[in-house]
Parts: C-alpha cells; structure tokens; sequence
C-alpha cells in the first residue's frame, strides 16, 4: 500500500489525513471481506482518467473471485463505467457481471470529495437461498461499507490495541441494537459465551447484563467491557469467567451522528493467554536465576577479596585479587542477561564498562587511556561469558606485561563480519603501544592458559600475537558468532 500511494500522491487531491484514513481502512478491511464474502478493491484514477488498483483483500469466509493479484494495475474497460459513475456520482452504483457475479461499487468521501472507490466482488453461483447467517453478515457489510463511503469509519479515535489474538468474524460475530440486545449471535458467537458460561440463546438478551451476571459482580473490574459489550465505543477488551478467555472487539454502527447498533466479534483467547502467561513466568524465573547467579558471584568476589587482604604473600594476594577480577566479570554477564527478556546480550554496553574496569584495576600505579571502537552487537550468553573473560585476561595483559610501568594506550576494536564459507565471525583486536613481543607468548602464565582455552575449547575460534609495526603488541580473536546454535 505504502509504495501504490507513492506513485499516486503528486496528482491525488488529498486533504489532512486522507492518505493516513486510506490505510487505516485497508489495514482493517479484511473484516469487511469476511462478512460480505466478497473480493474487495480499491481504486483511484492516474492521470489519464484510467483507474489503477491500490490494494486487494480476499473474503476469508468463502472462496475468492480474483485468483491473481492485479495491485497496481490498469482497470478492466468492462468494469470502469461503474467505477467512473460512483466516483463523479458519490453514489453507490450496483452492477451485475457475468450472471454470477454481484459488482458493487462504493466511493470513499471525505469531507465532501471522492479519495478513492472500492468495489466489492461477490459470486452468486448456486442456486440455494441465502441463510439467515449471510443475510446478517451481508447487511453488517453494507452498514460498514456505508459508514466509510460517509467517512466515519475507521475513525482514528477509534483504538483497538495492540495485543495478540484479535478477533475475526469467522471467530464469533454478534449483530446488537443500539441498547446492547443482542439481535443475531453466530454459532461460534454462541459458542463462545457458552463456554464463558452463558445460555444456548443469546438473542433478545442485553449482552452487558449477561456479562454481569457471568462474572458476578455488581461492578465490571474493567471500565471497558460494558461499553464494547453494549456497543458503544469502537474498542477491544477481554473477559474471562470459569477459566475462559474472550476477546471482543465492537464496531458501532452509526447514520452520521447516531448510532443504531453494532458489531461485535468474540474470539476465544484462552490457550493463547495461557502461553504467554507461562512466557512470562519462565522469563521470569529465567531473569531471576541470572540475578541470583551474579549475587552468589558477587559474594563469591567479596569473599576473596576479604581473604586477600588477610593474606601475608604477595603472590597469594596477587592470585586472589585476580581470580575475584575474574568471578567479577562473570558476575556481570549475569546481572546484564538479568535486565533483558532473551539470553543474547547487548555486549556493548557490556564491554564498555568491562574495558575500563579492566585496565584501571591492572594499572594501579600509571595512567592508562582506553579506546573502544566497532561493535560486538548481540551476542548469545554462551559466548559473552567466555568472550568477556578472554578479554579481561588480554586487557590486563597488555597493562600489565606490555606497557609494564609506563604510561600508554590499550585499543579494543571489534568488527562483524562473514567468512568464507558464509559463517557470521567476530573479529576482535586488542593492541597496546608498549614494548612489544618478539614471538608467541609462552603459556607459563595462568591468564594465558584461561585465554587459550576459552578462545579453542569454548569459543571454537583462534587467537595470534603480532608486533605492531610502530610499537606494542597486536593480540586478534577470530570466534563464530552462531556456535551456540
């Protein structure tokens, strides 16, 4: 739709909101289909007088006319007189086809001026009389398609949320007068109340009382439902009464400024809302076991330091210090997958923080500036963990063994991108401008052996020292970024 109203917008006479109310309709006219069971089509002239298709909708409660799309193309000659009439006109204009085709045209008016025509398509093959179930979805239809030929339907102040599980007509549909009694109730309409709790019989019944009485209460918990169950304001809401789940939509029907009924379509939403509720419980439980985990850790991080201090050895201390840097990292990945609802992390914001910390606490005694540049993105919790602890023990490192006791600068550089045979990597650089390396590192240290058994075992990448030509050292990780999945 968006790129058909492009081509037509230099030579359309649109006013304030004209396009907008163009595709607030087809955005919601699949329901109009549905109860008329007809094709529908939307048309507006080109600037030679010919009219082009801008959308399309097939009835979803009976079999289609159109088997092809034509969206964005030219009129039929056959069909273009009675476009042509309803939009100089601003009547609707009734045509029959073929014998077995029903055409009808209907022009959309806004503020006294046509915006476009839409044209309904409904077979009429076979020979059987229309049951009452048609009859009543075919007036629903037309009272809707005479609303938007006077404007008034959709109406932009007329939400219907956003939450999953939207009523259709092939749900439940039930046809009120302008008091909320219910006039003519679907089977799956019926059905639906029935298993809320209601009679076998919804007709000639108030619909706000029988909720009432169903949820037994003197007053609705909330404001809402009675309005949509009477009818009178164009929302969406939910009731549930004996472990059932409905929800209802209401479209008032309205002859300019009154009101005379509604439809209303009812879906049972029971399993779905039983789904998301268990969604959000395991989210739940999920962001709190990682809470926990990063508390555990953190005390786990408090506790060595305590011992630390209590330490005589300054090689004790030292190891300590380093193995509560290390559980310290981890706990951070814990409290960062803890704040979010999937187990990727923003690594990031993560890193940012990381980067920083780990080059203060490995440079007590000179200054030592950091420089991050690239992106990680998201990355999944089985790599952040592993990912975050070879970087501390790279970061720390460099400060340590690379620039020694002298001032200088450690640069992180991250960089997505895609081998190949097609996999998605991540490139990951840290240099320092310090003394620099003459070969590959020995493995003596314990940091180093974590780094290279994290990066082969755990990350499935490769990690290499270089020198820098100018001075430092250049350190490069090469990890998969799926090999969690």
């Amino acid at each position: 739709m968006a790129i058909i109203t492009e081509t037509i917008r230099p030579y359309a006479d649109f006013g304030p909101g004209d396009e907008d109310w163009l595709h607030l309709l087809v955005g919601d006219w699949q329901l109009v289909a549905d109860l008329a069971f007809a094709d529908l089509v939307l048309w507006h002239p080109g600037p030679d007088g010919s009219y082009v298709a801008l959308a399309h909708v097939r009835p979803s409660t009976s079999h289609t006319v159109f088997h092809t799309d034509f969206v964005g193309e030219r009129i039929r000659k056959d069909l273009k007189s009675l476009v042509d009439r309803a939009w100089h006109s601003g009547e609707f204009q009734l045509a029959k086809g073929d014998g077995s085709m029903q055409i009808e045209a209907v022009p959309l008016r806004r503020a006294g001026r046509t915006l476009a025509v839409v044209t309904t398509h409904m077979d009429l093959g076979g020979s059987r009389l229309p049951s009452r179930l048609e009859i009543t979805y075919r007036q629903c239809a037309r009272d809707i398609l005479t609303m938007c030929h006077q404007g008034i339907w959709p109406d932009f102040t007329s939400p219907t949320g956003s939450r999953r599980g939207a009523p259709r007509v092939g749900d439940g549909m039930i046809r009120l007068d302008r008091h909320g009694v219910v006039e003519y109730a679907s089977p799956n309409g019926v059905s639906a109340f029935r298993r809320l709790g209601g009679s076998d019989s919804l007709e000639g019944r108030s619909l706000p009382e029988l909720a009432a009485a169903l949820l037994k209460v003197r007053r609705m918990s909330d404001e809402a439902l009675p309005l949509v169950l009477s009818g009178r304001m164009p929302w969406r809401t939910e009731i549930s009464a004996h472990g059932v789940t409905l929800s209802l939509r209401a479209i008032p029907l309205r002859d300019g400024a009154s009101r005379y009924g509604a439809v209303l379509l009812c879906r049972d939403v029971t399993e779905l809302r039983r789904r998301e509720m268990e969604l959000v419980t395991k989210d739940a439980t999920i962001r709190e076991i990682h809470h926990r985990v990063k508390n555990n850790l953190q005390t786990v991080a408090a506790l060595l330091r305590m011992q630390s201090r209590r330490m005589k050895s300054d090689e004790g201390k030292a190891g300590l210090e380093q193995a509560m840097r290390r559980v310290a990292t981890i706990a951070l990945v814990h409290e960062t997958l803890s704040q979010g609802l999937t187990q990727n992390v923003e690594f990031d914001e993560l890193i940012d923080r990381q980067f920083r910390l780990a080059a203060e606490v490995a440079s007590p005694g000179q200054i030592v500036r950091t420089e991050r540049t690239g992106t990680f993105g998201a990355l999944p919790s089985e790599i952040a963990t592993p990912l975050s602890l070879v970087i501390n023990e790279l970061v720390s490192n460099a400060v340590e063994h690379g620039l020694g006791e002298n001032d200088g600068t450690v640069c992180l550089d991250a960089e997505r991108a895609v081998d190949e045979g097609g996999r998605e990597i991540v490139n990951v650089t840290i240099t320092d401008d310090g003394v620099g390396i003459t070969g590959e590192p020995g493995t003596s240290g314990l940091g180093l052996q974590i780094v290279r058994t994290l990066v082969t075992s755990e990350l499935g990448g490769q990690i290499r020292w270089e020198p820098r030509r100018s001075k430092g050292t250049r350190v490069t990780v090469t990890l998969p970024v799926d090999r969690a999945a």
